[in-house]
């Protein structure tokens, strides 16, 4: 389901308007610009939907390196653990947490 309020956050900063229940025929635009079609609002869909995947996934991972490989870095660096141990965590949460396929 496209999300018209997504789009218009990412790629209409710093213009007016408003919209309900993600419906375009509600938008009302208050910027001086041009307000962007449905049609131009649909074709930004793929792209914002990416990127706001790819910033999931990026929030996941950090979370999941905080408590998964992190304290093994620490280890490695007082000499407790090895390097090799710290980049299999890390891989192992990359392997958990895959980027999505590009538009």
């Amino acid at each position: 389901m496209i999300d018209y309020v997504k789009i218009l956050q990412a790629n209409y900063a710093g213009s007016e308007w408003s919209i309900s229940s993600n419906d375009y025929n509600t938008l009302e635009w208050y910027s001086d610009t041009a307000k962007p079609t449905k049609a131009q609002l649909n074709a930004q869909w793929p792209a914002v939907d990416y990127s706001n995947q790819v910033a999931q996934v990026e929030t996941t991972r950090r979370t999941q390196y905080e408590t998964q490989s992190d304290g093994i870095f620490f280890e490695w660096q007082r000499g407790t653990n090895t390097k090799e141990a710290w980049e299999l965590a890390v891989q192992a949460v990359k392997d958990a947490n895959p980027y999505p396929s590009a538009p």
